[in-house]
This record gives C-alpha cells, sequence and structure tokens, in this order.
C-alpha cells in the first residue's frame, strides 16, 4: 500500500529565506584576519618601533620595520588578510613611505566598522559613508600642507630625514637624507619636472667598511673586478668605451652536433682559425680607439676566453665581463652609447667617453668605477656599504624609501606635519563635520574620525610613554588651533612638531588614508568566501 503524500503549504512569493548568520561570520573572520594582520605590524610604527627578526624557509634571516617588507615575507593564506599585504604593496608604490601606517590605519578602520555592523548598520551604508570620509579627509590635509619648492633643499633633507628616522639605520640619517636628496634632484628632467623615475638611481651595494662609507658616485660602479687573467689594463684614462651584446670567442654550430678531428695538422688548422677569428675582431675593435669593453653576460657560450683576453690585454683593452642584461639600459643611457649586438656594426659614433676607468679596491673585493663620464645621461649611482649583509640590505630598504619621499615631494610639493599631528586633526576635524550630517552617516563618521587616532596611541605606545595622557592633551592642544601639535617621542612630550622638523609629503598621508578606506570598504562589502577546487 502506498504511503499518504504529505501535504506541503506552498510559500507566498514574497517570502524568501536568507541567511544571514553565514554572512555575518564571513564578514566577523574577515576582518579578524585583516585585524591580526595589523595588529602584528603595530609594533614597527614610529621612530620607536620595533624591529622585527624574519627567518624565511631557506634560512636567510631578514632584520627590519618596514611594513611593506615584513608583509611581503609573511606567508598569508587568509584571503582578506593577503588584502592588507596588497594594500601595503599599493602604497609602497604610489608613496613609497607610511607602509606601516596604512595598514594600522586600516586594521582600525576595521575594527570600528564590525562595531557598527554589530549595531545592525548595513554594510553598504558604512561603506558609503567611508567613501564620503576619505575625501573630506584628503580636503582637510590638503589645507594643512605647506607648500615647498626643489630649490629649498633643507626642507626636502628634513623630510628624508623623518623617514630614516624610524628605520634600522636612524643614526645614518645625516648621511644618508642629503645623499638622497642629491641623488633625485640630479636625475631630474627640467623638461618634464613633475617626472622621476627611481629607476636611473641603481644602488650598489658592497659588503665591508659601515655605512657611514656609503657614496654618491657621479658616475658608474660595478661590483666586479676587470678581467686581466691575461695581464691587462686595470686603469685607463681618456677611455673609450663599448657596450657589447656579442661574444668574443669561437663561433658554435647552430644544431647540436660534433666534429671529429682525424689528425693533427686538422687540429691546428681549427686553432689557427679560431686565432685569426678573434684576431679578426680585436682588430676592428682596436681600428675605432676603442680601450674600454663592457661584455654582457652570455648564456649560450662563454663571452670571453683566455685566448680573446689574452689579445685583448695585447691591445691594451680593458675588460669587464659578466654585464647583467637588465643593466644595459641603465649603462648605455649614463653613457650616452648605444649597445653594439654584431661586430659588423662596431662604430666610433657608438662609443661612450670617460675621463678614468679604473680598478678600486674595497674592503676584500674589488668595485670598477667610471667617472667624468662625457656627455653624461641624467642618472647616478649610490654605493652603499656595510659591516655585514643584513645593515646592507636594510640600508638599502631604507635608501629606497628615503628617496621615494623626495620623488613625492617632485610630484606633489606639498609638506605635512609628522608625529601624528595630522591623524589627530583628522579626527577633530571629521567629527565636527559628522554633527553637520544626518542619520546613520552622521554615526558612522563620528566612529570612523575616532579610529584615526590610532597613528597617536601607537606612536605613545611604541615610544613608552602614557598613550592615554598623550592622546587627552593632544587632542586638547588640537582644539586651541594648534594644528601642528604632534608627539615629539625623542623629548617624551607635544610640541610644535613643524618647528621640530618632523616633516613628510603630503602625497605620503592622502595616499595612506584613500588606500586604506578603500581597501576596508571592498572588505565590507564582501559577505561569503566560495572555494574553487
Amino acid at each position: 500500500m502506498a504511503a499518504p503524500a504529505v501535504s506541503q503549504s506552498r510559500p507566498f512569493k514574497t517570502e524568501s529565506y536568507i541567511d544571514n548568520k553565514r554572512k555575518d561570520d564571513v564578514r566577523s573572520a574577515n576582518i579578524s584576519a585583516a585585524r591580526s594582520v595589523a595588529d602584528a605590524v603595530r609594533t614597527s610604527l614610529g621612530p620607536k618601533g620595533m624591529d622585527k627578526m624574519i627567518s624565511t624557509g631557506n634560512g636567510d634571516v631578514i632584520i627590519t620595520n618596514d611594513g611593506a617588507t615584513i608583509l611581503n615575507t609573511m606567508q598569508v593564506l587568509q584571503p582578506a588578510a593577503k588584502m592588507l599585504v596588497e594594500l601595503s604593496k599599493s602604497q609602497d608604490s604610489a608613496a613609497g613611505d607610511g607602509t606601516t601606517t596604512v595598514v594600522v590605519v586600516a586594521g582600525a578602520l576595521l575594527k570600528h566598522a564590525l562595531s557598527l555592523l554589530s549595531n545592525g548598520i548595513h554594510p553598504t551604508v558604512i561603506s558609503d559613508s567611508l567613501h564620503k570620509l576619505s575625501i573630506k579627509a584628503v580636503d582637510v590635509l590638503t589645507a594643512m600642507a605647506v607648500p615647498v619648492e626643489l630649490s629649498d633643499r633643507d626642507a626636502l633633507v628634513k623630510s628624508a630625514a623623518t623617514s630614516l628616522n624610524s628605520k634600522v639605520v636612524s643614526q645614518y640619517s645625516t648621511l644618508l637624507a642629503p645623499l638622497a636628496v642629491d641623488a633625485v634632484l640630479s636625475i631630474v628632467d627640467p623638461s618634464c619636472p613633475g617626472l622621476v623615475d627611481l629607476r636611473d638611481v641603481k644602488i650598489v651595494k658592497k659588503l665591508g667598511g659601515t655605512v657611514d662609507d656609503t657614496e654618491l658616485v657621479k658616475g658608474l660602479v660595478f661590483d666586479k673586478k676587470v678581467s686581466h687573467s691575461a695581464g691587462g689594463p686595470t686603469r685607463v684614462e681618456n677611455a673609450k668605451i663599448a657596450v657589447i651584446q656579442f661574444q668574443i670567442s669561437p663561433p658554435k654550430t647552430d644544431i647540436e652536433q660534433s666534429i671529429v678531428v682525424s689528425d693533427y695538422t686538422q687540429m691546428d688548422r681549427i686553432l689557427k682559425e679560431e686565432r685569426n677569428y678573434i684576431l679578426g675582431m680585436i682588430k676592428k675593435i682596436r681600428a675605432t680607439g676603442c680601450n674600454v669593453l663592457l661584455i654582457q653576460k652570455s648564456i649560450l657560450r662563454d663571452a670571453v676566453t683566455d685566448l680573446s683576453l689574452h689579445y685583448l690585454a695585447k691591445a691594451k683593452i680593458l675588460v669587464v665581463k659578466d654585464v647583467e642584461r637588465d643593466e644595459i639600459e641603465f649603462i648605455t643611457k649614463t653613457l650616452n652609447c648605444l649597445p653594439i649586438a654584431n661586430i659588423e656594426h662596431f662604430r666610433e659614433e657608438k662609443l661612450g667617453f670617460a675621463d678614468c676607468v679604473e680598478e678600486v679596491s674595497l674592503g676584500d673585493g674589488k668595485i670598477v668605477k667610471i667617472t667624468g663620464i662625457k656627455d653624461m645621461g641624467r642618472t647616478t649611482t649610490v654605493l652603499v656599504r656595510g659591516s655585514n649583509q643584513l645593515v646592507l640590505d636594510e640600508a638599502e630598504r631604507s635608501l629606497h624609501d628615503a628617496l621615494c619621499v623626495i620623488r613625492c615631494l617632485v610630484n606633489k610639493r606639498f609638506l605635512i606635519a609628522g608625529g601624528g599631528a595630522p591623524e589627530i586633526e583628522l579626527s577633530r576635524q571629521l567629527g565636527a563635520w559628522a554633527k553637520v550630517l544626518q542619520g546613520m552617516e552622521s554615526y558612522c563618521v563620528r566612529e570612523f574620525a575616532e579610529a584615526l587616532e590610532v597613528i597617536p596611541y601607537t606612536l605613545a605606545e611604541n615610544a613608552g610613554l602614557n598613550p592615554i595622557a598623550i592622546v587627552t592633551e593632544l587632542r586638547n592642544r588640537h582644539a586651541q588651533g594648534e594644528i601642528n601639535a604632534g608627539i615629539n617621542v625623542r623629548k617624551g612630550q607635544i610640541t610644535n612638531i613643524l618647528e621640530e622638523n618632523v616633516v613628510q609629503p603630503l602625497l605620503v598621508s592622502t595616499s595612506a588614508i584613500t588606500l586604506a578606506t578603500e581597501c576596508v570598504r571592498m572588505i565590507l562589502k564582501i559577505d561569503d568566501i566560495i572555494t574553487v577546487r
């Protein structure tokens, strides 16, 4: 006998089942993961921030407090947490500095967004409020900014020094800051004054000495020795330099095959042909007056052989071999010459000219210096020294940040106070603006305005000060109209931070706020994670 059919009441068309619990859990999980990443780098913020020792899988050790470096080396698996790593990379490429700040701000905004969500406010309302807040914040920061001219070298040095003061190599900021300013100003093209390509500044690291020995070289530096195994010259004056991309060695067959030599006469004939072939090439090179050869690294066969080095030494030609392929563009731009791809195209008009090319001993190793370049391109080289590899790597990262700060000032010529002053002023003005707004927007903006106090709070906390007392006094000073009052972590008190020369480019602050709000809005809009196998 058939079982009776169970009657089911059909739901109304207007009814729909929405699993809000799952969406809330996904949002909470995303915010929690992203905040844990922000908390990991928060202790590295500011001049008194802690350093992180990172041990990589292959046994390398990195010591740094640069936010972008820390996050890049972390193996983050959660998708929302990865967004904060990408956020730090975006800030690094946009401004070069403030990579820790942007992540800490995003973490604080997420914390307050979670509070708003728990009060039942819809994520779209929170997201729209954040967008309006970021536009208003940029206006407030721009109003606070002080214009700066590129001719004002002192102001540029102060902003570079502020960037370096929070690094491991902060004690060398008096040397590295002017060096970074001179490097960037030397590559600024008067025809395009707002455009700076940092690829025109080459940083060469050489182990030995201390960071004090770091220098700016008006020319080229190669971290390799001159190839003088056959007794060739190691110093050439009035140099005519050729950058070649072909090999000065016997040719190989086009396809894989072997040649069978049956007697000595054939062997002698092959060797004689090789000698004549190499000699013919060197005669063509010498005929142009060339006396320095920079040879690109070859992967197919040896760029030079012992025989070719012997003939080059006899012709009194200095040889630097194994020049990396990606360095060729920088070298040819600096020397104002053309790379030569074939011996048949070897002509004098393709050469570069310099006063001196010499091999110099540095520490345990040697470097090749090219100075006094005629019609030199708008490039420069920084030779960084350090007592060990960790210091050397950190000095390079710090110098890159300082160069980026000067690039920001070239692009957008405004300075703003540091020391938590812009963030506390933003918090105050946005809080006042929230009272003008109506409805949920007002509530959201007020909540996010409080979130921006995380920067001065963290600066005080990392400096070992009482964060609550410091932030309260800072609010009070800003309410009285002292917009440049900030935390002086050296003196452990609140001072006019502009007078203390703690300044940063406007672009760093505006970029940090814009990127952080954009990232938080994206995380808030996510209500589910779908995994595709």
